[in-house]
């Protein structure tokens, strides 16, 4: 669709300037401006593919060519020069043009794949875990910007039930490629270690052979074990949104820490979570979302709308409400996991299983 559009503005456009060419050179015969003509394929093929663009440039190659029709002071040997210039730069135009097109199909094809790879690598959330109902979405930024390194994933064993809302620094392929190790980072970490803190740096030790000298990784760990404390260990990661089952709505001050892959020290919060209660997890898309203003999105002035209604629909009316507040579109990928209180028992498997976890294995502090 924009594509389409994009086409027929740039056909348009070019038309017109050609048009306003030609009336301007009939309307001024003491000056050749035929030469002008060229200009028109090559602002063409910054826009329009290869044949269109040539099209313009057969049209303005037997325009130059009428123009001696209307100007009489020209000689033979300008009109020949005229003619020369105008061919050659319209030829110019369409190859330009077919490479541009050749190379903008190359981007959205990585692109595509790019964004297929992320979405592979998501795992599906069970919608209910050890009495905690699940929601979590994964949302693109606009069609024009490379997917980044966005994930979330759930650990479910007899002993523990945790969760990840992570960001990989940078964006494409190499980003997709670095969350899903530390999507495989925090299964073996979450299966093994049997403290929060433990898990994350286990994780950072195991992801710095991985990554370069710039690359990181932030993250949001949350133990729902305990039916009446929730246990978190942020990795430099935006704070949890907590909405209390009639209490206040609050960011939790857990200790920020520093990002995964750049040491090993790590500490953690428990607060008290209660039927009702409600939790978000997010990555830095929702909250560095900017308005035209440059504004951020007031997230606790939004937050009061994710009490209302099933954790699904409240988690899809605060992705409605970071869209909106952005002018052309999102300008970063947006996950976001939505927990809540069921005081149930039960879990609820996903309908398809992307992964089998290993039974966790409890060392000695």
């Amino acid at each position: 669709m924009r594509t389409d559009k994009v086409t027929v503005l740039g056909a348009v456009g070019a038309a017109g300037w050609l048009l306003a060419l030609v009336a301007l050179d009939i309307l001024v015969p003491t000056v050749a401006l035929g030469y002008l003509f060229a200009l028109v394929p090559l602002a063409a093929c910054a826009l329009l593919p290869a044949l269109p663009t040539a099209g313009f440039g057969l049209a303005v190659v037997t325009l130059a060519a009428l123009s001696a029709l209307w100007n009489q002071d020209v000689s033979a040997d300008q009109q020949l020069v005229l003619l020369a210039d105008v061919v050659l730069v319209s030829a110019a135009a369409v190859f330009i043009a077919k490479i541009r097109v050749r190379r903008e199909n190359r981007f959205a094809r990585l692109a595509q794949v790019a964004e297929v790879a992320q979405r592979v690598i998501l795992p599906i959330l069970p919608r209910t875990a050890a009495g905690v109902s699940v929601a979590a979405r994964y949302q693109s930024a606009a069609g024009d910007t490379m997917v980044g390194g966005d994930l979330f994933d759930c650990y479910l064993a007899p002993t523990h039930t945790r969760l990840i809302v992570g960001d990989v620094r940078g964006k494409g392929l190499a980003a997709v490629e670095q969350a899903a190790r530390v999507i495989r980072a925090f299964r073996q970490s979450a299966a093994t270690e049997p403290e929060l803190h433990q898990v994350a740096a286990t994780m950072s030790e195991y992801l710095t052979a991985f990554f370069d000298d710039e690359e990181f990784a932030t993250a949001l760990l949350v133990d729902v074990t305990e039916p009446d404390r929730l246990t978190l260990t942020s990795c430099g990661h935006p704070q949890a949104v907590l909405l209390p089952n009639g209490g206040p709505i609050r960011f939790i001050d857990a200790p920020v820490g520093i990002p995964l892959g750049l040491g090993k020290d790590f500490s953690f919060v428990t607060v008290p979570w209660k039927v009702g209660d409600r939790l978000l997890m997010y990555t830095d898309g929702v909250s560095e979302a900017r308005n035209a203003h440059g504004d951020f999105l007031p997230l606790l002035q939004v937050a009061p709308k994710l009490r209302h209604g099933q954790i699904d629909e409240a988690l899809e009316t605060l992705l409605g409400e970071v869209c909106q507040h952005v002018p052309h579109g999102l300008a970063d990928d947006v996950a976001a996991v939505l927990l809540e209180n069921s005081g149930t028992e039960r879990y609820e498997r996903p309908t398809r299983e992307l992964y089998v976890h290993p039974p966790a294995v409890t060392t000695a502090a």
